[in-house]
């Protein structure tokens, strides 16, 4: 007779301190911030320009992208695979991207290779070739991006769901890489305009965390980038109100289609939102786990999907909130009414203490384990800058999460999810779906295209 196996009962959390650095500005306006991890003679460098997308004029989205992207394709000094290969022999990488709020360029090199690596970087950012062939080539990819994306009903559908949320006039209406149209008229001059007006000392942070000495650090930058002193642009308002304040359903069909691609949600919080904990728990509760409730009601209880989440993105601006999932075409509709029942429900009954264990323990234990490298270590001290976060926001995160209460999370359901300008977009086929979704009364259908703007 086997014995019987009792689960182990998991022990209390560990003790947990995110690394200590230092921030210190120079004459020119750049901040250093340093972290000192010697576990490994490893250290990552990473430059963080506030110079994002949501900053660009709107007629010429995918700008910051663009440029972004072509930094790594050489510098004055060195073409596109001498600068791969100086990298190499540097037993490092190069990565380069912007994102709505900042634009990013980063390597991990031994601790020995500081100097070199960090001087190479800083080539890369401070004198980039902008080769014609190139930003074209690069310009085409993200063209060839967008063709593609039009036959894969997830991206498009994310893209799209995106695009309805804010005012016609906001740069936040097109997605972050850019449209066909903008990026398609985009060109070298305006990639070294941005550059020259946007690449500043007082808009960058240079984050450097691993195996380094804080004073060694100073010393290296305050000789090497002293005399960076190009003026900094000021940087414009971002209108990122709701386009309705109403509820509205889109069709964008797909004659055919075997399942309905769906996303429900409207335009979001800021990063700084004072109900961010509240929120973020709130939103493991309703769709953020496995064992949310969207997803145990449509995955599990009625076999509705594979998976179904919601989310909330945050940015410097009101991000995206949104709950996505792919169900199969004659359940569209029943779908689309359960996921509104479960948001009416969490503004309503309280999580249980099981619920809100699950989610707090799990935010709380994975937390540690996100910064287990100096990459991940530099990529969130670059997000103490890109957001404005303070300076102890890691260290206490996770008393924070434990702090939330099930009363917090009802009233964070029923001040930040807006049933009454809910946004639904379906991708499918609209021969089977229209008909179901003029039974939602969620308002008229409109069917929209690809690349409506």
């Amino acid at each position: 007779m086997s014995a019987v196996v009792v689960r182990p009962v998991p022990g209390p959390s560990r003790p947990y301190r995110f690394p200590s650095f230092e921030r210190i500005t120079l004459p020119n306006g750049l901040e250093l911030i340093i972290a000192p991890v010697k576990r490994l003679p490893l250290v990552t460098i990473r430059f963080v320009l506030d110079v994002g997308a949501r900053q660009e004029p709107r007629n010429a989205a995918g700008l910051a992208s663009l440029t972004a992207s072509a930094l790594a394709e050489g510098t004055e000094r060195l073409d596109a695979g001498a600068l791969a290969e100086e990298f190499e022999l540097l037993g490092g990488s190069l990565s380069t991207y912007a994102t709505w709020d900042a634009t990013h360029a980063r390597t991990t090199v031994l601790s020995s290779r500081l100097e070199p690596a960090l001087s190479l970087l800083s080539e890369v950012v401070r004198l980039p070739a902008f080769a014609t062939r190139e930003v074209e080539r690069l310009k085409e990819e993200r063209l060839a991006e967008l063709l593609e994306l039009k036959t894969e009903p997830r991206g498009l559908a994310d893209e799209r769901f995106a695009s309805f949320l804010y005012r016609p006039t906001s740069r936040l209406r097109i997605q972050e890489g850019g449209s066909e149209r903008t990026v398609g008229q985009l060109s070298v001059d305006d990639c070294r305009a941005w550059h020259t007006a946007q690449f500043a000392p007082s808009a960058t942070a240079l984050v450097i965390a691993g195996d380094v000495d804080v004073d060694h650090v100073v010393s290296l930058t305050s000789d090497g980038l002293a005399d960076w002193r190009s003026p900094s642009t000021a940087v414009p308002g971002v209108d990122d109100g709701p386009d309705r304040e109403y509820s509205s359903v889109r069709l964008l069909d797909r004659p055919g289609a075997p399942q309905s691609e769906l996303r429900l949600g409207h335009v979001g919080l800021r990063r700084n939102h004072p109900d961010y904990f509240d929120v973020v728990v709130m939103n493991a509760i309703l769709g953020g786990v496995f064992n949310s409730r969207i997803n145990m009601n449509l995955r599990e209880r009625h076999a509705f999907t594979y998976g179904a989440f919601s989310a909330f993105e945050w940015r410097r601006d009101a991000g995206p909130f949104l709950v996505s999932t792919a169900v199969a075409t004659p359940v569209t509709a029943q779908a689309i009414r359960e996921v509104l029942t479960e948001l009416a429900r969490m503004q309503s009954a309280p999580p249980t203490d099981d619920e809100l264990t699950l989610s707090t323990s799990y935010l709380d234990g994975v937390f540690p384990i996100r910064f287990e490298t100096t990459d991940a270590i530099a990529g969130a001290l670059a997000s103490l800058r890109v957001l404005r976060l303070e300076n102890n926001f890691y260290d206490t995160y996770r008393e924070k999460v434990r702090s939330v209460t099930a009363q917090s999370v009802v009233l964070a359901a029923q001040q930040h999810i807006h049933l009454d300008r809910m946004q639904v977009l379906a991708v499918g086929d609209r021969a089977h779906v229209e008909p179901m979704l003029s039974e939602l009364s969620l308002g008229p259908t409109s069917i929209v295209g690809d690349d409506d703007e």
